[in-house]
């Protein structure tokens, strides 16, 4: 195995979370908060990344699909290692709950083990919004357009081993173009949305937090009462809903757009995902203004803000909708399962799976009455190989097994069945709050160190989409080396 291009690899990354990184110190300096430790860990942060940069500065990076995937698993550990070294030092938590809460940063999960959050340090904050940020659409991407200067078929296959949903799709000549055209999307949306935030009553350091949170679907907060803070103003929650719902399609859709092609907003997956997003706030907002006695206008805000904030996999929560009405609960729950498009940032199933395995069961019923009849799966016209049929329930199946398997561990542990069945739910599939004591207005503290690694795990699981994390199981993925 060519361990050089690996570090090599992770020393490039390393020193480019680091350049995010370095963005608090100012963040410190305006608020007049201590930086010593913070200027420290930076130093050897890139001392030790940078060091080991140089020592293989000439060795030509070339990664496989195996050694890409080892790579993949290794960085998400180490980055939640680093996320977690200034929570350590500036806030009163243990290693594994700092590895914890920065392992939730960059998978973007959200759920956090801090009670008091408006008691943190401002830039400890923005390290939590930041580490969103960057996770949200991919540090791999990230390493991608670095990556593709040095070695454009060591890029190709790391970028085959993050990228989420079924297809990999190029809308630019080079790997290298796409990942950077993809990061401009990104930073503009995130910008516009601060500036709206702005507009409509936040002041710029809650705006660009929330803006950080809410295009990557993390769901950190800068308040302890999360968007509830802002409940007094529909026009902030709307502002956010819709950026949720736009940070859940694809991202090549978007990309689309600067080509003024609106194909991609036509797809399948997009009208499937906001007809679901649509009936579930519509029903939860009618189910909700009788259950609940509020106005037909406050339900709306509240039950589009929260569907879209569990279906898009973001968590954040606008009032505690954990005592809302049982058909409500059940309303949420249902859209926890549903999740975003494959090359969004949300996390979750993904809409276009659930297509293409209720197309193939359609198909399969239809081949029961009409043995002899040649029927295909098709998504948008396209018709489906059987390897990406295959490939697409083997991840359903892996999905509902990390889910039970977790589930069962944190019954076992003692805790209630709403906790874990929502707990391990909403971190697979990295939303975040879950129901009981895992609630939009709870955290994660009470976990034992042990049962937070355990969700660490799970979460990584999730943002890896289940195959990136167990083909390290299988036997013959090391013989291979």
């Amino acid at each position: 195995m060519d361990y050089r291009s690996i570090f090599k690899t992770l020393s490039i990354i390393g020193m480019a979370v680091g350049g995010f990184f370095a963005l608090e110190i100012p963040v410190a300096i305006a608020y007049r908060e201590t930086i010593d430790p913070l200027v420290l860990f930076l130093a050897l942060f890139f001392l030790v990344n940078g060091g080991i940069w140089l020592a293989l500065r000439h060795h030509t990076i070339d990664l496989k699909i195996r050694e890409s995937i080892l790579l993949v698993n290794l960085l998400w550990i180490l980055l939640g290692v680093a996320g977690a070294i200034p929570l350590i030092e500036y806030t009163s938590v243990t290693p594994v709950s700092a590895f914890f809460e920065a392992v939730s940063g960059f998978t973007t999960t959200g759920a956090t083990v801090y009670g008091d959050i408006e008691s943190l340090p401002h830039f400890i904050l923005f390290h939590r919004s930041l580490m969103h940020w960057m996770g949200g659409m991919g540090i791999i991407v990230l390493g991608v357009g670095l990556l593709s200067m040095i070695n454009p078929s060591g890029s190709l296959s790391l970028f085959k081993a993050e990228s989420t949903g079924i297809q990999i799709e190029k809308l630019r000549p080079k790997i290298k173009d796409t990942a950077l055209s993809l990061w401009g999307i990104y930073v503009a949306l995130t910008v516009l949305d601060a500036i709206l935030l702005k507009v409509f009553g936040m002041g710029w350091f809650d705006a660009i937090n929330h803006a950080f949170s809410t295009l990557s679907t993390g769901g950190f907060s800068t308040k302890n009462a999360s968007m509830g803070y802002w409940s007094h103003s529909p026009a902030i929650l709307w502002v956010t809903t819709v950026f949720m719902l736009l940070a859940g399609i694809n991202f090549l859709a978007h990309l689309r757009l600067l080509y003024r092609d609106t194909s991609g907003y036509r797809s399948e997956e997009v009208r499937w995902y906001l007809t679901v997003f649509v009936l579930l706030a519509g029903v939860l907002t009618v189910v909700h203004e009788v259950r609940g006695g509020d106005t037909l206008w406050h339900s709306a805000t509240h039950s589009f803000f929260t569907v879209a904030s569990v279906m898009t996999t973001t968590g954040f929560a606008s009032t505690d909708y954990g005592v809302w009405s049982q058909t409500a609960v059940a309303l949420i729950f249902l859209a926890m399962l549903v999740g975003g498009n494959a090359g969004s940032t949300a996390g979750g199933v993904k809409v276009i799976r659930y297509a293409v395995i209720f197309k193939t069961l359609f198909a399969e019923l239809k081949r029961i009455l009409h043995p002899r009849a040649l029927i295909a799966v098709y998504i948008d016209g396209n018709r489906l190989k059987e390897n990406v049929i295959s490939s697409t329930f083997g991840f359903f199946v892996l999905y509902i097994f990390t889910n039970v398997l977790l589930t069962l561990y944190l019954y076992a542990r003692g805790y209630d069945t709403m906790t874990s069945l929502s707990g391990a739910l909403a971190i697979v599939g990295n939303i975040g709050p879950g129901f009981a004591k895992v609630g939009p207005a709870e955290n994660f503290a009470f976990f034992s160190d042990f049962d937070k690694v355990i969700l660490s795990i799970g979460m990584i699981v999730g943002r890896l989409e289940c195959y990136t994390v167990y083909v390290l199981l299988n036997l013959s993925f090391w013989k291979r080396f």
